[in-house]
């Protein structure tokens, strides 16, 4: 229903900033957006997550007030989801997911993995110490 594609990881000293963008295409404007995120060994976990007005964000402890989620509508099949990621640390290394569900609400955003539909391939950030 969304097909997703991200793009913006790389290789980053602790301390730094890199801005992950999401091109996603299809029923975007029925979807809250959201970004997650895999280390090596471990479970996906939730990094953040947008409603489907922008007006409503949410994050997970580790990342608040060093990330920040954005929206643009382009029109009602495309949009970009961006996460700005600044004061970088070892443990922010990981693929990152984008990731699209279909939701009435326009205020409403999950945290939740399971919850969401459509998943984009990832993209690695990796942050030296």
């Amino acid at each position: 229903q969304v097909q997703l594609v991200e793009s913006g990881g790389g290789l980053v000293q602790a301390g730094g900033s890199l801005r992950l963008s999401c091109v996603a295409s299809g029923r975007t404007f029925s979807a809250v957006m959201g970004w997650f995120r895999q280390a090596p060994g471990k479970e996906r976990e939730f990094v953040a997550s947008i409603s489907r007005s922008g007006a409503v964000t949410e994050y997970a402890d580790s990342v608040k007030s060093r990330f920040t989620i954005s929206r643009d509508h382009h029109n009602s099949t495309v949009n970009t989801v961006y996460l700005e990621m600044n004061s970088l640390k070892p443990e922010d290394s990981a693929v990152y997911y984008c990731a699209a569900r279909q939701e009435p609400s326009i205020v409403r955003v999950t945290t939740t993995a399971a919850l969401y539909d459509d998943w984009g391939q990832g993209t690695q950030v990796t942050v030296s110490s």
